[in-house]
């Protein structure tokens, strides 16, 4: 694969993404990072309100855009990133769902690997199953940033589902959550495997917005313009690997 840039669903200019991205789901999250954590801000993409900007965070070049919902539009979009751009790392800052009554809202979930119900990996139907997990050098920083900031975290596996609203009977996040893992989300899995795809780096960050086995959640506010740890966590380890 070769994604000519301009591509299909970015409009920014070669040379124009900073090798380190971070990528929100919600387009108002990248906005309101861009805003305010970044200097000398320039605003690169706005294709499907997918808004994209590149700025400096303490001296490092940074880069934040938009994902939206689900397996199909991260995976697009990292694929012309990865490819067409040449970005490096991506860096996933999004919310999540706790699948054990003991997770506390806002809590960070660093996501070492992700099971996943998505057919986007494994296409071609080989005679395997690929294992998704984060890419070493991005968590183990990210680990050390969220100790010396003192943002409390939990490493583990998550959960990246195609479906947001699984149908009655459906006991596989049960499952899952007899399996230790930590949190459900939509993005994981396939940012794994675009990177492992394309040789590149990847992290899922995530935030507990709510809890799926006690119905806790936080306000859509919130979610849009808080959860200020994970950012810092995410900006800190961006330009310490710049």
């Amino acid at each position: 694969m070769s994604i000519q840039v301009p591509s299909h669903h970015i409009t920014a200019q070669p040379g124009e993404f900073a090798k380190t991205v971070l990528m929100p789901g919600d387009p108002l999250r990248a906005k309101y990072i861009a805003e305010n954590f970044l200097q000398d801000v320039k605003q690169i993409n706005s294709v499907r309100c997918m808004y994209a900007y590149t700025g400096t965070y303490n001296g490092a070049s940074v880069s934040v855009m938009a994902h939206g919902i689900g397996a199909p539009s991260i995976y697009t979009h990292v694929c012309e990133l990865f490819d067409g751009y040449g970005v490096e790392n991506i860096i996933r800052v999004g919310t999540a769902g706790g699948l054990s009554p003991g997770m506390p809202l806002r809590q960070m979930v660093i996501a070492m690997g992700a099971c996943h119900n998505t057919s986007i990996i494994n296409p071609l139907h080989y005679n395997a199953t690929f294992a998704p997990i984060a890419s070493y050098k991005l968590m183990k920083t990210a680990i050390d940033t969220a100790e010396s900031l003192c943002v409390p975290y939990q490493v583990g596996n998550v959960f990246s589902s195609d479906t947001f609203y699984p149908e009655e009977g459906d006991h596989t996040q049960g499952w899952l959550t007899s399996l230790g893992c930590l949190a459900v989300e939509m993005e994981v899995a396939p940012l794994y495997y675009a990177a492992a795809r394309f040789g590149k780096n990847a992290l899922g960050l995530l935030t507990v917005s709510d809890n799926v086995v006690t119905g806790e959640k936080t306000s859509a506010e919130e979610r849009q313009n808080s959860f200020t740890g994970m950012m810092r966590v995410a900006l800190e380890t961006a330009a310490a690997i710049d």
